[in-house]
């Protein structure tokens, strides 16, 4: 049961929820992320971005507790510079994945996100070159040959059409260790078996000794529905596909109208008074 703010665990995607395409991060939801945390709250996201493009975009945000980056493969602390959690794929099996998709499916693009929190693009296109600039990642040009580390994640990169193509060979596809997911309709993505938002934020929620039944995740895509299942209150995104809204306890505004702000705005009035009645 949760009493006051500093019991409660806010967890939000970032793309089409926290962020959005026309202004980035709305003021509305810097501010009340600010007084959120500023009164006990923990606040943080679960996103399939890199460290690096999570600290490029919401460096002066009030984040206030580990974030969940990678789809849910890397847990990191901001304020300690720590990984919590570094989940890598099975190489070989990932390897043989992705060769296969590139015989498969000329011209797709191809970045692998490595254990060192480097982003290694293996074939370029219109749409890594898309992907790198809207997230601001800073990025190698590297043939698979010369990637020593592990690897966090692979990303596909293509138009809709090829990447549903991706998904229906992947649907009758196995390979050990590895799984796939789509998280846009331009990516599909193989991740580590068992890496993933929802177990991501069971994780979290051990670290900071808070019970899953006082958190809040908040999403707007297929890929949140795992975290929207292992919270404790659920939340889609008014924008989000009516298949995701069905899966949430509740809907709220749209990520141009500040629907994050929205939740946390109830949740100060619902808790924050109860903090300082204590």
């Amino acid at each position: 049961m949760i009493g006051t703010l500093d019991e409660l665990l806010v967890v939000s995607d970032i793309d089409n929820t926290l962020l959005n395409a026309v202004e980035g991060l709305p003021e509305v939801n810097r501010a009340t992320i600010q007084l959120f945390s500023s009164l006990g709250g923990r606040f943080t996201v679960a996103t399939g971005r890199t460290l690096e493009s999570v600290r490029r975009y919401l460096g002066d945000v009030a984040i206030s507790a580990p974030v969940i980056a990678l789809g849910g493969a890397v847990i990191y602390d901001f304020a300690k510079e720590q990984y919590i959690q570094n989940i890598t794929l099975n190489k070989e099996a990932a390897l043989a994945a992705l060769r296969e998709v590139q015989q498969n499916f000329p011209g797709v693009g191809i970045e692998v996100m490595t254990a060192d929190g480097a982003v290694n693009v293996v074939q370029a296109n219109e749409f890594t070159h898309m992907h790198t600039v809207q997230e601001r990642l800073i990025y190698l040009l590297c043939p698979l040959a010369d990637i020593r580390q592990e690897w966090n994640k692979v990303l596909f990169a293509g138009p809709p059409e090829q990447m549903r193509a991706i998904a229906s060979w992947a649907s009758e596809t196995e390979y050990p260790d590895i799984y796939f997911v789509s998280t846009n309709d331009m990516y599909f993505e193989i991740m580590p078996q068992g890496a993933s938002k929802g177990n991501a934020l069971k994780t979290l929620c051990e670290y900071l000794n808070i019970p899953p039944a006082n958190s809040v995740a908040i999403g707007d895509y297929y890929n949140d529905i795992e975290l929207m299942h292992a919270a404790g209150h659920s939340i889609a995104m008014e924008n989000a596909p009516k298949e995701v809204q069905v899966e949430a306890d509740e809907v709220t505004g749209s990520c141009m109208d500040g629907g994050v702000a929205q939740v946390l705005y109830r949740l100060i009035d619902q808790y924050g008074e109860a903090k300082a009645d204590a």
